[in-house]
């Protein structure tokens, strides 16, 4: 994935809104996954780590604003741009105050849909450009550096991809296949297997200790997670 590549979920059921949608992030060099209902999403967002998801209200079954309360709740705070016909001042607020962090009337133009995303992934993203304290780890994501109890732990560099990706993410399902290109890097020519995720995440493992727990999810991924107190 090109470096500043967006992976987008777009949770529409319009395959004509959809497909526009999806041309404009692909002439960007993004990556998009589409859905077209509550379920798929929640389906997808469990097996796979994206970096926004635009959702339409008027889907089948569960609507959107039933999927962005129950994402919130279960404590996933993934951006989300909310895309839809309704252009009424309660929708928009109900969206916004169950937690979408912006708010797009069709019919849309594409340029302006891409640059409020990048705009959405930046600010997330920027959140976490301190220092994450968990449990007993300290992570400076600037200054790439590792501490637990106040000791720094040096690691090597995919090492330390490994575990700002994971770091990121604390609490969510990130898959391997996800893992194996932060590993190669967007550049990087080398063929790496999913072994070597498995080799990486053994070894960083192994420096973490008992500090924090990254957890093995079979045909899932891997998760990082504050151990539970005693």
């Amino acid at each position: 994935m090109p470096s500043g590549a967006m992976r987008l979920l777009i949770v529409e059921d319009d395959d004509f809104v959809a497909d526009a949608v999806a041309r404009s992030f692909a002439a960007d060099m993004h990556t998009v996954q589409r859905v077209r209902d509550a379920d798929a999403a929640i389906h997808a967002l469990q097996g796979e780590v994206f970096d926004l998801a635009v959702l339409d209200i008027g889907l089948p079954g569960n609507d959107g604003l039933s999927l962005l309360r129950r994402l919130r709740r279960d404590g996933n705070a993934i951006p989300t741009l909310i895309l839809t016909a309704r252009d009424t001042l309660n929708d928009k607020v109900q969206a916004l105050d169950l937690g979408a962090d912006d708010f797009l009337s069709k019919p849309f133009e594409p340029a302006e849909l891409v640059a409020r995303c990048r705009a959405l992934v930046r600010r997330a993203q920027g959140a976490l450009d301190g220092v994450v304290r968990l449990n007993r780890l300290s992570v400076d994501l600037r200054g790439r550096r590792l501490c637990i109890d106040a000791v720094e732990v040096e690691l090597t560099a995919r090492e330390w991809l490994l575990l700002e990706c994971l770091v990121r993410r604390t609490g969510l399902i990130v898959s391997k296949e996800h893992l194996l290109e932060v590993l190669a890097g967007p550049d990087s020519d080398q063929d790496l297997t999913a072994n070597a995720v498995e080799v990486h995440v053994s070894r960083l493992r192994g420096k973490i200790g008992e500090a924090a727990t990254i957890r093995s999810l079979r045909g899932l991924g891997y998760r990082l997670e504050e151990p539970k107190p005693p």
